[in-house]
């Protein structure tokens, strides 16, 4: 017997050269050894300022139904977003691409953001981060909501990492109930350029490295979007606020303040 051969990844750097010019790649199938690149035509965004908190959802974010946690179960949360669904057919997130995800997750470049019930992973998302932005690439739920508090939580770090460009590829249903709208590719080209370029008293990105660190604060052009620190400054402004227990109160009323 011959243990399995593990997949070739896709290279990290040509991965985030791909992202940084507006392309992503895609698989057939879960066992699927090749990929294809895809520039969508119209692509889904998700405005920073434009979410959608719905009276429901932000019930559900002040009630903590969920536990909300950062990079804590990157693998865990891929391997869910790839488990075939039965309104979609075969999965696009193969073999390869789970481990290479994995390997810009291991190099502080892909983020996942985790809900958990009762110490069991219920729903989560993940995606890349460089510079200004973020390219949301799948997210999963088994019980509902568990998916949409997780996108807020997202956006909610994100503004805090001072963050310009939530990518969230093609438009469905259930994101456009969220806010999405959708753009077309060279309005997405545009704002992708202006997300990675300096801006005056900015900076080029929030360093990866640093949490804990202000919103606005800058690493250094070509830094990873630090997701991670943006998270971690969401908990201690809730905690600055009295609502270290209740974070999600702290979510809830950041988004319905602005939205």
């Amino acid at each position: 017997m011959h243990a399995p051969v593990p997949p070739s990844i896709i290279e990290p750097e040509l991965l985030m050269l791909a992202y940084r010019s507006g392309i992503f790649p895609m698989a057939d199938a879960r066992d699927d050894p090749e990929i294809f690149w895809v520039e969508p035509r119209r692509r889904a965004i998700l405005p920073l300022d434009g979410f959608n908190c719905s009276r429901s959802l932000a019930r559900t974010l002040r009630r903590g139904r969920f536990a909300v946690t950062c990079n804590r179960a990157f693998g865990a949360v891929m391997e869910a977003c790839a488990w075939p669904r039965r309104d979609a057919g075969e999965t696009w997130i193969s073999a390869r691409i789970e481990a290479s995800y994995r390997t810009l997750h291991e190099r502080g470049q892909a983020h996942s953001i985790e809900c958990w019930q009762d110490g069991v992973l219920v729903g989560g998302l993940y995606g890349v981060g460089f510079d200004r932005v973020f390219c949301g690439e799948s997210m999963f739920s088994r019980v509902p909501d568990a998916s949409k508090v997780a996108l807020a939580w997202l956006v909610v770090a994100l503004r805090t990492a001072g963050a310009r460009l939530l990518d969230c590829q093609f438009m469905t249903s259930h994101l456009a109930s969220l806010g999405a709208i959708e753009i077309s590719q060279a309005e997405y080209l545009a704002q992708l350029q202006a997300a990675q370029s300096p801006t005056e008293g900015d900076g080029a990105a929030f360093g990866a490295g640093a949490a804990g660190v202000a919103a606005g604060d800058a690493a250094g052009a070509g830094a990873a979007l630090a997701l991670p620190a943006g998270f971690a400054a969401v908990l201690a402004a809730a905690a600055g606020t009295g609502l270290s227990s209740s974070p999600g109160n702290f979510i809830a009323q950041s988004l319905t303040q602005t939205s």
